[in-house]
């Protein structure tokens, strides 16, 4: 599992829980004046999660207010920005004049920790509110402080196009850390870093300033996305996925060279691991070569073989050995 530290109010009295919660909201993020009609009672849960150059927060906590002012803002804390990924609730951002309601899941913003700003996070009912924050190294991002200032508090489309890549990354890595091994979050704050530049770019129209190297990582990143997405297509294979992203096969093959699979091999695995977890699904009674060929699998004995090479036993042993089904 990635290194993380978790966090939970509700293990302590609660008239000491609001005080915790306060002090590690400074330490984490930023120091901020925070009100809540919760005070008395302040159920709060956080895992903090070192990705190499960033640290992610998961956090979920009552409805609440937050406000940095100029008076709190410190010196040292001037080369950070800050990403805020609502995932459930309603947030309501405001920095340098500019205000955007964010609409959970869909969007996203940039703050600057080195300028005040606002922000009110109301939860669904009586439940918690859910959001992902990211504090980033303004160093990491190649576009001039001045460009950047258009885009604080302002919402970003996390469902198209890179911030729809990006926010998918970052819900992947808060939802299942244990699925990633604590060699990978270098590669995963990189990754991240990447796909954040190509979207600062894209917004702001300075794709210029994007290196080689991010360029490389993001256009990976929409080629594994739109493999996944694609993955019960027929016509999936390396010449559509080279035809569907403008460029050559050989550049396709070359932007995987430094990768331990090639994309062919990427999306047999990636169907085999589809026909594994259906196939292991109690709910699901279809019979195993409706399943292969659901996932691009055509052929019974080139799947049945194909399966065993992966997971050591034959499908429908799989399925027996998980589920009871005999069919």
């Amino acid at each position: 599992m990635l290194p993380n530290l978790l966090v939970d109010t509700t293990v302590l009295p609660p008239a000491e829980r609001f005080d915790f919660w306060y002090a590690l909201i400074a330490q984490e993020t930023a120091p901020t004046h925070i009100s809540s009609a919760h005070l008395d009672n302040f159920v709060g849960y956080a895992r903090a999660i070192d990705l190499g150059p960033i640290r992610m927060i998961s956090l979920r906590y009552p409805s609440l207010d937050s406000t940095r002012p100029p008076q709190v803002v410190r010196r040292a804390e001037a080369e950070a920005f800050q990403l805020a990924l609502p995932l459930t609730g309603r947030s309501v951002l405001t920095q340098d004049r500019n205000e955007s309601a964010l609409e959970a899941v869909n969007h996203f913003t940039l703050l600057d920790v080195a300028r005040p700003h606002v922000a009110r996070h109301s939860a669904d009912g009586p439940g918690l509110a859910a959001t992902i924050t990211v504090q980033i190294p303004r160093a990491a991002l190649p576009v001039a402080p001045d460009r950047m200032r258009r885009l604080l508090a302002m919402p970003i489309s996390g469902r198209l196009g890179f911030g729809g890549l990006l926010t998918h990354h970052l819900r992947s890595i808060a939802a299942h850390p244990e699925h990633y091994q604590p060699a990978d979050a270098e590669v995963l704050g990189r990754v991240a870093l990447d796909l954040l530049a190509a979207v600062v770019a894209q917004q702001l129209d300075v794709g210029g300033t994007l290196s080689p190297e991010t360029r490389q990582t993001a256009l990976r990143a929409r080629i594994l996305d739109f493999i996944d997405r694609h993955l019960d297509s027929a016509e999936l294979s390396p010449r559509s996925i080279a035809a569907a992203h403008h460029i050559s096969l050989r550049s396709l093959h070359r932007l995987f060279e430094g990768e331990s699979t090639t994309p062919a091999e990427l999306i047999r695995a990636k169907r085999l691991e589809r026909c594994r977890r259906d196939l292991g699904n109690p709910l699901l009674r279809q019979p195993v070569h409706v399943i292969a060929a659901r996932w691009g699998f055509s052929d019974k004995a080139h799947f049945s073989r194909v399966f065993r090479a992966r997971y050591g036993r034959s499908p429908q042993a799989y399925r027996t050995a998980v589920t009871g089904q005999d069919r």
